[in-house]
């Protein structure tokens, strides 16, 4: 059974005669807010941080999907308009007669208001060390004034992990093999101390390489998934934590350590059956070509060739009926254009049947945005490193996101954040 289950709510519930925003105190100027996510907003980024600070202070909002291109609706309270103010998002007073009227709109299309409640608890895996301009999501919580917590293998492999709602990883290798980063960059003193420090981690830690940790590191985050928690992974990890969980008794970084294949074919050896959207791909052994399998489309670091970038284009999905799939692609775009990372893209051909597929590039054999459930909880995979800088290359200049504040990728980031927050029930059976 399910704990993360959305209301199931029938016309009556959206306009019900007491609802929760009329046992709010009414504020001396308009009652509600409506924080538009069309191209009348002036910082889409921001206003996910703008209903992020209003559930950490104890108040409550509503998503309207599909209304507007996603907004929200928020109690006019001074708080709430001074942060507004202050964060350059832009709002619209409502009185209780166009709420009403709004509900009425929603009722009767493709729309739903989804309650949020509680701001979730956010955790960023990374190490100590990682600047905080080389991961989106970093990035992006930053921008829009969210706050979060760095965690690490040691936090992962302890208790502590549970304590959060929500989890992101970017372009961790959790094969151990450090990204195959020593092609290219062997002797830079970033890889230096990332292998020193993984590998000192790994002793600290009692185990015997570097692979053996990050897969109970991998292990571990498959667990916290299984058991309630909320997964959002970008560029490297989406591909290397399936393959960690799938390679059980296959030690991926070994296969080619004496530069010759394993007798026995490590690919088919992979228990698939433990990974979280990938099935049957077939891996890159070679420690000379910097690629993982033949998970990724555009292969960017392939010696045949990477993949031209393109446009995905996000799905449509019934708001009423699968309410998940919509707050993850609400957006004022649906075509956004495509960008690298060492992991670009999911081939349709390794998704497991049960995996939901939220954007592809039309006529590709790609895909680039995708969600699952496992066990309690749910991840959601998103191909690419950075959505404002399409070539993104190690020591690239920082992306400013203030230059970028209706960033329809970035949006995609912060749906991820703000999902977690939704009303849930537990299923009655």
């Amino acid at each position: 059974m399910k704990r993360r289950e959305f209301l199931a709510r029938g016309s009556a519930g959206l306009l019900a005669l007491s609802p929760w925003w009329t046992h709010l105190p009414m504020p001396r100027g308009a009652p509600w807010l409506l924080v538009p996510m069309d191209d009348a907003q002036t910082d889409h980024l921001k206003a996910y941080g703008l209903a992020f600070r209003l559930l950490e202070r104890g108040g409550r909002g509503e998503w309207f999907l599909n209304y507007r291109s996603g907004s929200f609706l928020l109690p006019g309270d001074e708080a709430t308009a001074r942060d507004a103010a202050l964060s350059g998002v832009a709002t619209e007073p409502l009185d209780d007669a166009t709420v009403v009227s709004i509900r009425g709109q929603i009722q009767g299309g493709n729309m739903d208001a989804v309650p949020l409640e509680k701001a979730p608890k956010v955790a960023v895996y990374a190490p100590p060390n990682a600047p905080p301009w080389d991961d989106a999501v970093t990035m992006a919580l930053n921008y829009a004034g969210i706050r979060f917590q760095k965690v690490w293998d040691p936090e992962v492999l302890s208790a502590k992990l549970r304590t959060y709602d929500w989890l992101h990883l970017h372009h961790e290798d959790f094969t151990g093999q450090f990204s195959k980063f020593f092609l290219n960059y062997a002797g830079s003193p970033w890889l230096v101390d990332m292998v020193d420090r993984n590998r000192a981690m790994a002793q600290q830690l009692r185990f015997p390489s570097v692979p053996a940790e990050k897969r109970a590191v991998a292990v571990a985050i498959g667990d916290y998934v299984q058991k309630g928690g909320f997964l959002f992974a970008m560029c490297t990890a989406t591909e290397t934590l399936d393959l960690a969980l799938a390679a059980d008794g296959v030690d991926i970084a070994a296969a080619y350590a004496d530069g010759t294949p394993m007798e026995l074919d490590a690919s088919k050896r992979m228990r698939w059956n433990e990974a979280l959207a990938f099935q049957g791909a077939e891996l890159e052994l070679n420690p000379t070509i910097p690629v993982y399998s033949d998970i990724d489309g555009h292969q960017v670091n392939s010696p045949d060739g990477r993949q031209p970038l393109g446009s995905f284009t996000l799905f449509n999905f019934s708001a009423k009926i699968d309410p998940v799939a919509t707050m993850l692609v609400q957006n004022h775009r649906q075509v956004i254009p495509d960008f690298y990372g060492l992991t670009t893209s999911f081939m349709r051909k390794r998704l497991k049947p049960s995996v939901t597929v939220l954007a592809d590039e039309p006529g590709a054999p790609w895909v680039k945005y995708i969600h699952g459930e496992h066990g309690q909880g749910t991840w959601t995979f998103f191909g690419g490193h950075d959505p404002e800088d399409p070539q993104h290359q190690i020591g690239d200049v920082p992306t400013d996101l203030s230059l970028h504040p209706h960033s329809p990728g970035y949006r995609l980031i912060l749906n991820n954040v703000l999902f977690p927050a939704a009303k849930k029930k537990e299923l009655k059976t």
